[in-house]
């Protein structure tokens, strides 16, 4: 036994990244805002412990999570985001475009304001316009929303983290000044220049240039990864561009007499990475791949392993570093869970490979898509709620087509159109159109999506250990009993078998409410319905809820029926009531508060009662079958108005 403890310290430090996150996940994930004293306490106490214990591997990993708890907690405070206080209409914006991003219907622009901070606001205006323009119009602004649900997605978090103080809209803009020179130009010319939707977002970095019942169709397929530029798109261009260099050193012995032709090659092929980044729009998910891509290269300059656990470890802890809300990011989880996935499974697990080029390689291709898929289903779950059932089949169709062909047509088809010869851009159109119509034969078989559902935040924790003891769990072959030569597969079996238990024993709730009481769902005969059947101000209400409740999501919404002008949802020995306007609240507020039956009270307006508060609901909640009200986190840094 003392034998496996020693060699679980050779991979203590794969354990790090792991409870860092954990902390850092923990403090977005309380209720009350923690204070800043005990967040710099326990930054302090983190940080000396990992110092002074850095021997003893347990409290390494219990000091990771102290400092990731307290970093996490100052960085928020020092972030300091502005927000508006309520939303504002009919207002007049001015401010500098510091990014803009195009999608197939309108335009998003980024505006720097004096008044109101960094606004986030859509146009439908047809008027040519660059980062770096001051421009003004009239529009309105939205105070960014919490959660719809306890351990939903929290916009205002996203919005503070992002220096966003409002997002809204504009329209009738003029152009009050034209900047001559900016740093996007290059990207904006080649844009104006090619025209093309998939040089906007297969190179450029355009999050919303493909529509959105082509992005849908991308989705069913498990393959949306590849309309952001990320990893994937990175490790192309980087590989390319080596490939190129190298050959290029190679073909001149003088240069790399003394020197491996792979070190000025990985130089030449970084700096054009660098470039790559900046046309490409510099986005949150690039710069992370930019990041793991520089620390692949430096080891590959000093000679050691380019592609390693110690290595993903390291720029993990690097990314979460910089910016620990990363951690909470869909895009930062569903990376790093394939790239543990994947490397475990090549550097402990390597399977047997056929002899044959082809199919190793299709044998290779299948293995790894396999692992990526499972690894990252608790966390696709966790943002999306739903599984794509055919994931597998896409990425082995698509992942080679896009990389050996959709995206060197487009490349070459960009360039040739900067220098005004269109055909390479039209053929690689004509290429995706007859990967789009595969992708559409796959979609439309049967149960393209499996719901299930959000599982709660402890459930994930309890896979993501699971998980990890997988990965990070060093087996003996000298320990005789099989289960203790596998102890990594029965700790991760346990782990993630505790995870979908709670996950699928929690219950769901029969009834929700959004924070500012304009919309209310109920589970009516097992069917989630709602008091309207759109609202603009809680557009992803109506689909969150659904994911909660294991329904799929883009479906109608129906309508809750309504008896004497206020909705009641009744159970055999309670009932909720809402009360929708302000005729229903002066006839029934009072009989209500006395009515025993009664147990939560909702209203559109905010009221308060000294006589029966315990009833009124005040706030985004969630109520249970049982009767426990869970309500929606709106007390934290991100969601309190300061200037």
């Amino acid at each position: 036994m003392r034998d496996w403890f020693n060699a679980q310290k050779l991979n203590a430090f794969l354990w790090v990244p792991i409870f860092l996150a954990f902390g850092m996940a923990f403090y977005f994930a309380v209720g009350p805002e923690p204070s800043l004293i005990k967040l710099i306490c326990a930054l302090i106490t983190g940080t000396a412990g990992i110092i002074l214990f850095r021997k003893i591997p347990i409290v390494v990993l219990i000091m990771s999570f102290a400092f990731g708890f307290g970093y996490a907690g100052v960085y928020a405070h020092i972030k300091n985001t502005p927000q508006i206080s309520h939303d504002l209409h009919g207002i007049e914006i001015t401010g500098r475009i510091i990014d803009i991003d195009h999608t197939d219907e309108k335009v998003r622009l980024h505006i720097k304001t004096d008044e109101f901070g960094i606004v986030r606001v859509t146009t439908t205006d047809k008027i040519p316009l660059n980062p770096g323009d001051i421009i003004s119009g009239n529009g309105g602004l939205f105070k960014p929303k919490p959660a719809d649900t306890p351990y939903g997605f929290d916009f205002a978090r996203h919005a503070y983290f992002n220096n966003m103080t409002a997002t809204g809209y504009i329209k009738d803009i003029k152009t009050v000044y034209t900047a001559k020179t900016d740093v996007y130009s290059p990207r904006l010319y080649i844009k104006n220049k090619v025209d093309s939707f998939l040089t906007n977002s297969l190179l450029l970095g355009y999050k919303n240039a493909l529509s959105t019942d082509q992005r849908n169709i991308w989705n069913i397929n498990g393959v949306a990864h590849l309309w952001s530029i990320s990893g994937y798109h990175l490790t192309l261009i980087g590989g390319w561009l080596f490939i190129i260099f190298y050959t290029i050193f190679r073909c001149i012995p003088k240069l790399v007499r003394r020197t491996p032709a792979r070190i000025p090659a990985t130089i030449c092929s970084w700096v054009g990475l660098i470039g790559y980044v900046f046309i490409s729009g510099g986005g949150v998910a690039t710069l992370r791949a930019f990041i793991m891509a520089t620390l692949v290269m430096f080891a590959i300059i000093l000679g050691r392993a380019a592609l390693s656990l110690r290595m993903a470890a390291l720029a993990f802890i690097i990314i979460a570093i910089i910016n620990p809300y990363n951690v909470m990011r869909a895009g930062f989880q569903l990376s790093f869970a394939a790239i543990f996935g994947i490397l475990w499974l090549w550097t402990y697990v390597k399977p047997n490979l056929p002899h044959n080029k082809i199919f190793r390689y299709l044998y290779s291709a299948f293995l790894t898509t396999i692992v990526a898929t499972i690894f990252t289903a608790p966390f696709i779950l966790t943002h999306f709620g739903e599984i794509p059932i055919y994931g597998v089949l896409g990425n082995l169709i698509f992942l080679p087509l896009f990389s050996f062909i959709l995206m060197p047509c487009v490349i070459i088809g960009t360039i040739c159109a900067l220098v005004g010869i269109f055909t390479p851009i039209n053929l690689a159109h004509d290429i995706y159109n007859q990967f789009y119509s595969i992708a559409e034969s796959i979609a439309n078989l049967p149960f393209g999506n499996l719901s299930l559902g959000t599982p709660p935040n402890v459930s994930i924790v309890f896979m993501t250990i699971g998980l990890s003891c997988l990965i990070f769990i060093r087996n003996l072959d000298t320990l005789k009993p099989l289960i203790a030569r596998h102890i990594n597969l029965v700790l991760a079996f346990i782990f993630i078998c505790i995870g979908i238990s709670i996950w699928w024993t929690t219950p769901r709730p029969i009834f929700y409410i959004s924070y500012d009481h304009k919309l209310i769902g109920a589970v009516i005969d097992g069917k989630l319905k709602f008091n309207k059947t759109h609202d603009s101000g809680n557009y992803f209400a109506f689909d969150n809820w659904r994911k909660m409740n294991r329904e799929k999501i883009g479906t109608e919404n129906y309508r809750i029926p309504k008896e004497s002008g206020v909705y009641t949802i009744s159970r055999p020995y309670w009932k909720i009531v809402y009360l929708p306007n302000f005729s229903s609240l002066s006839k029934n507020i009072i009989p209500m508060c006395q009515d025993p039956n009664v147990k939560y009270i909702a209203s559109y307006f905010d009221i308060d009662s000294k006589d029966c508060k315990n009833k009124i609901i005040h706030g985004g909640a969630v109520v249970y079958k049982s009767g426990h009200i869970d309500y929606v986190p709106s007390n934290r840094l991100w969601h309190n108005p300061r200037k």
